[in-house]
């Protein structure tokens, strides 16, 4: 399946590194344009062009041109400004061509603390900073496709094995809740390799709803992770805050895309192979 002509904004971020390395398909390849501000991390990158987006805005609409996006720039916590979401969605909505689409990486994060199977017309409470800028992104740019015409799509990401605070922020003496039941949260999980599998399709596909959830079907408990990578961890009695399961309804992904069932080995076979090429860091055992 080759891609669709589309411009990837963000791609030196650690998806658009993981991007990168999977969708390794010359034919697929060619249809790419990655952007960064600098080429370091674009090393994998086949057709490549270095811009800030909200510093050349005619020079991000020229590599636009007859071109989907796909906007994975933002800021995070601990990494860069927050109110970046929301500019570098603006840019990538004023640079699409008219009649164009744009998709934009949000995050489970805008349901915040919830509990039960939250879909995509669950009301949006987030519970931290990262979830507000998120949400704030998301209600501003649905306006502003509306006004310019543009076709939006938001993918509201679940945690990604290996991206996240737990396998990924693992460190010696990690400490995680435990329930009296013996069983750590449980939250809708994705892998790495699943995940630049689920998004070439998303790319591929003619029409996208407005919303979509991106998670794998399941629950993956967060200790069982940590246990399958072989990382030790101590556990801490949850507060009675602490809320056991968070759920992604994946049901409207799955009327697109067929991923299969979350499984914790497999997650963490993904994550073995490509982290020393995200992070440059040798593998944790």
């Amino acid at each position: 399946m080759n891609f669709p002509d589309t411009l990837v904004l963000g791609a030196t971020g650690r998806i658009g590194r993981l991007l990168q390395l999977s969708w390794d398909q010359p034919a697929g390849a060619a249809r790419l344009l990655w952007q960064g501000r600098a080429s370091v991390g674009l090393e994998q990158a086949t057709h490549q062009v270095i811009l800030d987006p909200l510093e050349n805005p005619a020079g991000l609409t020229q590599a636009a041109m007859g071109r989907q996006i796909l906007c994975l720039a933002g800021g995070i916590p601990g990494r860069g400004d927050l109110g970046d979401n929301w500019r570098l969605a603006e840019a990538a909505l004023r640079a699409a061509p008219p009649g164009g689409r744009v998709i934009l990486c949000s995050s489970a994060a805008v349901y915040g603390n919830q509990s039960g199977l939250l879909d995509e017309t669950t009301p949006l409470r987030p519970a931290n900073d990262y979830g507000k800028a998120k949400l704030e992104m998301e209600q501003r740019a649905a306006a502003l496709a509306a006004d310019l015409g543009i076709q939006l799509c938001v993918l509201r990401i679940g945690n990604i094995a290996g991206l996240d605070a737990i396998l990924g922020g693992w460190r010696p003496g990690f400490q995680l809740d435990q329930f009296v039941d013996g069983s750590t949260p449980a939250r809708s999980y994705i892998g790495v390799s699943t995940l630049a599998q689920a998004l070439r399709g998303v790319l591929a596909l003619p029409q996208l709803p407005a919303v979509v959830n991106l998670a794998q079907p399941g629950l993956v408990q967060m200790g069982a992770l940590l246990d399958a990578a072989g990382l030790s961890w101590i556990a801490r009695p949850a507060p009675e805050a602490a809320i056991a399961r968070v759920a992604l309804d994946t049901g409207v992904l799955q009327g697109l895309l067929q991923l299969p069932e979350a499984e914790v080995a497999q997650m963490v076979q993904q994550w073995r192979v490509l982290e020393p090429h995200i992070t440059g860091k040798q593998e944790q055992v």
